[in-house]
């Protein structure tokens, strides 16, 4: 059998002979004894014997890890340990009890990350970030475990720790050791992590930001979602550090949330989504951001839907009201771009207004004139005459009002989709059709003219 393939049900059925390691004093007497007591017994005899001497069965587990290299039993205690975390999480806290002051309870894991096989790595990966997790809090994050700082035994820091487990994360997102398991194992440890602050800047200085944005993609297996909610988690928690929200407004993280936001049933990938959203809202491009890919309309549909969580209900209302301040903070450019991308065009006063079109018309170049390469698009999809006439006249002042209008439209191959409106049942394409074919005609005779 495969080792990556190893169950911790598989591995606990081993005999280890714990008597030979200590002839060969590898464990200690008093390790033996502990080890007969719990090995092979119930789990209700396990909890009871943890409970009554939980330190001193850390201590014999973690020498164990540290001494023996045996890949048999480096797996038996890992899946111990895993087993014993699984049942009672808070049981990590045994690992910083004060009677392990001296002992250096993260370095075994941390070396067994890159030294094991996946079963050995994910275990270890899992553990370490459960213990991490569980130390107290009164900590300043220089020294390991709750040892005094003026210990004679140089033990392993925390910030160590976490640095080691980002880049072991950030390997796995890159290249997973295991197919299938290495990407939701990273993940998972991922989301329990963020919330520490070391964490999150070595995350980002790893440059680990970037592997998140692939995985967030609407999922319909329960396998897939579980992974996007815990991606999803991921860049929510880092949506709190000011380093990322540069990233996540130029990168395709946005438009990605918006996509699993539109498409996902799932409360809890909804709710984690719209609360990133939310953070993000007053920073930098991303309000502007948001309304241009048409979140507002979203918002108003998930708000018709039936939600179980108030939190989620709460920060749906304040997203919405946000956005709609933000709407009303854009300049008169933004909000004609908005109205274009969203494809709801319709005679509001700037389409007619001389002064937007001589203030704004550079602002059409932008992204290589994507405003007016969705008015041509408008025109040949768009089956609502308003739409259609609209478009029709905005290329035409475009036409007029930019230096280049003329080439430009030409160039983009609008002459031809105007000429077709020309025969629209709708009078009003008809004669903004007409409108605009005169404008482009009229600068052809111009340009002639000037070049006799």
């Amino acid at each position: 059998m495969e080792r990556a393939e190893l169950t911790t049900e598989q591995v606990l059925k081993r005999d280890i002979p714990w008597e030979t390691y200590m002839t060969t004093k590898l464990i200690s007497g008093t390790g033996l004894q502990l080890l007969r007591r719990f090995d092979n017994r119930a789990e209700s005899v396990r909890a009871q014997l943890l409970d009554d001497d939980g330190p001193a069965y850390v201590q014999v587990f973690v020498s164990i890890l540290r001494d023996i290299f045996k890949e048999e039993t480096v797996e038996y205690v890992l899946a111990l340990i895993d087993e014993m975390l699984t049942a009672n999480p808070k049981r990590a806290r045994l690992f910083h009890d004060k009677s392990l002051a001296n002992e250096d309870t993260y370095e075994p894991f941390l070396r067994l990350l890159w030294k094991g096989n996946w079963f050995i790595q994910e275990k270890s990966c899992k553990i370490l970030a459960l213990i991490v997790s569980a130390r107290p809090k009164t900590q300043n994050g220089v020294v390991a475990n709750g040892e005094a700082s003026n210990s004679k035994t140089k033990l392993t820091t925390i910030d160590a720790v976490l640095r080691g487990l980002v880049e072991w994360l950030c390997t796995q997102l890159k290249k997973p050791y295991h197919p299938s398991r290495g990407i939701p194992t990273a993940i998972n440890c991922l989301a329990a992590l963020l919330k520490e602050p070391v964490v999150r800047s070595s995350f980002v200085q790893a440059d680990g930001v970037k592997l998140l944005i692939p995985l967030i993609c609407p999922a319909s297996t329960q396998q897939s979602i579980q992974l996007l909610y815990e991606t999803c988690l991921c860049v929510w928690l880092l949506s709190y550090y000011e380093p990322v929200i540069e990233y996540l407004a130029t990168s395709r993280a946005l438009p990605r949330l918006v996509d699993v936001v539109r498409s996902s049933t799932k409360e809890k990938v909804v709710r984690v989504v719209v609360l990133t959203f939310r953070n993000l809202l007053s920073k930098g491009t991303c309000g502007a951001q948001m309304v241009d890919l048409g979140l507002p309309q979203i918002i108003q549909s998930l708000k018709a839907q039936t939600w179980s969580d108030e939190d989620l209900l709460e920060a749906l209302n304040q997203l919405e009201d946000g956005l709609k301040d933000n709407i009303k903070k854009l300049s008169s450019f933004d909000k004609y771009k908005q109205e274009v991308l969203l494809g709801h065009l319709d005679w509001s006063p700037m389409h007619k207004d001389p002064l937007f079109w001589r203030d704004n018309i550079t602002c059409f170049e932008e992204n290589d004139f994507q405003i007016l390469r969705v008015l041509i698009t408008i025109m040949d999809s768009s089956n609502d005459p308003r739409p259609l006439a609209v478009a029709c006249f905005d290329i035409s002042q475009f036409i007029q009002h930019h230096p280049a209008g003329r080439v430009i439209v030409n160039d983009l191959k609008a002459k031809e989709r105007v000429m077709k409106l020309m025969n629209h049942e709708s009078a009003e394409v008809t004669k903004n059709a007409l409108l605009c074919i005169q404008r482009l005609f009229l600068g052809a005779k111009y340009a002639s003219f000037l070049q006799v």
